[in-house]
């Protein structure tokens, strides 16, 4: 026979289904010692989410085995911690960077890929590759042309605008890892733009947010940002006026977790 959960129960249930800090233990008027300790951890972890060294070698091999032309570059930010202070210089190319981009020549491709570092190294390193891997046969399916991929380090959102102009491309794809939160240091961010070129605004970009196994599973984000790439390229837009209607993606969810007594 089936009973009503204590309130102690239903949160324990609840705290299964969430990473979110809920129904915290208490000593007195303060946090228990396990959920300080484990606000600390959370801490930490972010804070290292920011300070990791962007490592583009195994992207870039991953990448290349996908067929996929690859390129490096380096934002005007010389270092992480100019980076950090210094959030304009991460939008623009460095001039040797600029150069390197000019000379590949504008190639018009449908799509180019920006891989970069941005906040938190560690959710490109973990997902950057799989997201595109899940991407790109639907990019193949609708018939478009995809340019190289560009990895580039200290990197913001809109270095994307530059490289895609340089390109020459009708679109490009920023994935970089997003400001970490204190449950969510690997979450990675696609930014898409159409017509990229210097001083673009955000309204002008679409973004598909949250982009990893806690998260926005792979296929998922794939099926979002390949109706996106096709309506912008479709319409000639992108940002406030295009609207994500792609509805969900035909593949299998696992069933959701039951609370409670069966």
């Amino acid at each position: 026979m089936s009973r009503e959960l204590s309130p102690a129960e239903l949160m324990q249930a609840l705290r299964r289904l969430t990473p979110a800090r809920i129904g915290l233990a208490r000593a007195g008027a303060s946090l228990g010692t396990d959920e300080v300790l484990r606000f600390a951890l959370a801490h930490a972890q972010a804070r290292d989410a920011v300070h990791t060294a962007f490592d583009p070698a195994p992207i870039a091999a991953a990448l290349t085995a996908l067929d996929l032309d690859v390129i490096e570059v380096q934002s005007a930010a010389a270092s992480r911690d100019v980076y950090l202070r210094r959030p304009d210089l991460g939008r623009t190319l460095s001039g040797e960077s600029r150069d390197l981009l000019s000379q590949a020549g504008a190639t018009g491709p449908d799509l180019a890929f920006v891989v970069a570092d941005g906040l938190s190294a560690r959710a490109v390193h973990e997902h950057a590759v799989p997201f595109i891997q899940a991407l790109l046969p639907l990019l193949a399916r609708a018939g478009l042309r995809v340019g190289p991929a560009v990895l580039a380090r200290e990197a913001r959102v809109a270095l994307g605008d530059e490289v895609g102009a340089l390109l020459g491309a009708r679109a490009v794809a920023v994935l970089i890892g997003e400001r970490p939160g204190l449950s969510s240091p690997d979450s990675l961010g696609l930014y898409l733009t159409f017509a990229p070129r210097p001083g673009r605004h955000d309204a002008e970009r679409n973004c598909i947010s949250n982009i990893r196994t806690a998260g926005l599973a792979y296929a998922e984000a794939a099926h979002k940002a390949a109706w996106l790439i096709s309506e912008a390229l479709r319409r000639g837009l992108t940002g406030v006026d295009l609207k994500d209607e792609s509805g969900p993606a035909l593949t299998a969810q696992p069933a959701k977790e039951r609370i409670g007594p069966a």
